[in-house]
């Protein structure tokens, strides 16, 4: 072979080794400007079988992908800030994520998940948060309900949402409230029916036993994700199992007698020693949740998410994924948690300074995991029934929304075991 060949294929060498290799998507605060819809590229991706990787704690949790055509069109499409970065340069940064002294860690993400939204097939008066993000983020998603669940058919997803629901049967407590309203009657009487057709003689009974069918998913090996009043009511149903909480308003007759001495706290997923709210006019389930207890005004409502190690605990690690640590806080019928009642093996990744409520938490059931999100929507301090939707191009880098979809790619990633 003469010099001068020898020397071109080695310049055409040079020059494919030069060539950028990967997309960085920044998730840091002033680099990224829609970090909800680079979720959505990410789960694209691997929905397109391109490998992907998280870079916890590097520039926000970004997300470092192939360099593709189709992938720069499609980040271009949905306005996602990226970086074209050489072998060299990711070479660089994933040296820098390996050091010890960097509280940082490169986590490999596999298949995009399958989703499921639990929600009803009607209308409902106020709107979900995990939809609308979905939704934004061109996420994928199946909606279900009772009868897909009690059908086993959850066995057909690795992550499931818990719509703002009720489990116990008692419609979301709003009987005081909203008793006369024609959306009230409609669902109570849906429910009903629906309860007949599934062969159950009562709602509560028929939600109890979707409830033990999510548990039952979790325990083997499902991913499951609740907000606002499905994280308390769904603990609150299984505790309750087999004893009658419900109020003659509710279920046509009277609640057992001392039902509280019956309730059953290994049950529960996350709370003990919870105190349920008798009263059928109080718009509450039980003392787990801290909305009457507080007193903490709007511009002062934030909550600190925790510090984890990434090396060592890369769970809670990417489940706290954010470009700030002071995400602002939000109301719902369940708001957060009164720490003294949950569980010592709750993980609690995120609490409110003020009064020390904790508003977001993790923990493991069986093979599988959960994450409880207190409050209704992170962008509407007081979403009241019949609200408007929040718009999410008002929101792209929303904190508080990206801690739910920190959740739903979560379950693409290829875990180490928890040290802590």
């Amino acid at each position: 072979m003469s010099f001068k060949k020898s020397l071109y294929i080695l310049l055409i060498f040079i020059s494919f080794s030069a060539k950028a290799s990967f997309i960085l998507l920044p998730m840091d605060e002033t680099t990224q400007q829609n970090h909800l819809k680079a979720y959505g590229i990410t789960y694209w991706c691997l929905d397109k079988n391109y490998k992907a990787s998280w870079l916890l704690n590097y520039r926000g949790g970004s997300f470092l992908l192939p360099d593709a055509e189709e992938i720069r069109k499609e980040c271009q499409i949905r306005g996602v800030s990226f970086e074209i970065l050489s072998d060299s340069e990711e070479a660089r940064i994933l040296d820098e994520i390996s050091s010890p002294s960097q509280n940082m860690e490169t986590v490999v993400l596999e298949k995009a998940p399958k989703i499921a939204v639990y929600t009803p097939k009607g209308k409902q008066p106020w709107d979900d948060a995990v939809t609308l993000v979905l939704t934004y983020a061109e996420i994928p998603f199946t909606p279900i309900y009772d009868e897909e669940v009690l059908s086993d058919q959850l066995l057909l997803y690795d992550w499931l949402h818990l719509h703002h629901e009720d489990f116990t049967g008692q419609y979301g407590k709003f009987y005081g409230a909203y008793k006369n309203a024609p959306w009230y009657i409609e669902q109570k009487k849906d429910a009903e029916a629906l309860a007949t057709k599934l062969g159950y003689s009562k709602v509560s009974q028929e939600k109890g036993a979707v409830a033990k069918k999510i548990r039952d998913f979790v325990i083997g090996g499902g991913f499951m994700f609740a907000m606002c009043s499905a994280t308390d009511s769904f603990d609150i149903a299984l505790a309750a199992d087999g004893v009658d909480i419900c109020e003659a308003m509710f279920d046509g007759d009277a609640s057992d007698a001392n039902y509280q001495s019956k309730m059953n706290y290994n049950n529960s997923f996350a709370f003990k020693d919870f105190i349920l709210e008798r009263r059928p006019e109080q718009y509450e389930f039980s003392d787990i949740d801290m909305t009457l207890k507080r007193r903490i005004p709007m511009d002062k409502d934030y909550f600190t998410l925790m510090e984890f190690s990434a090396k060592w605990d890369p769970i809670p690690s990417m489940l706290c994924q954010n470009h700030t640590q002071l995400v602002k806080g939000f109301m719902g019928q369940t708001t957060s948690f009164d720490v003294s009642l949950i569980k010592s093996n709750i993980l609690v990744m995120g609490t409110c300074e003020l009064n020390g409520e904790a508003r977001y938490i993790h923990g493991e059931k069986g093979k599988g995991m959960f994450t409880f999100y207190g409050g209704h929507d992170p962008e509407d301090f007081q979403h009241q029934v019949g609200d408007a939707p929040t718009v999410l191009d008002l929101h792209p880098n929303s904190p508080g929304y990206r801690l739910i979809l920190n959740n739903v790619l979560f379950p693409a990633a290829r875990k180490k075991k928890q040290k802590t």
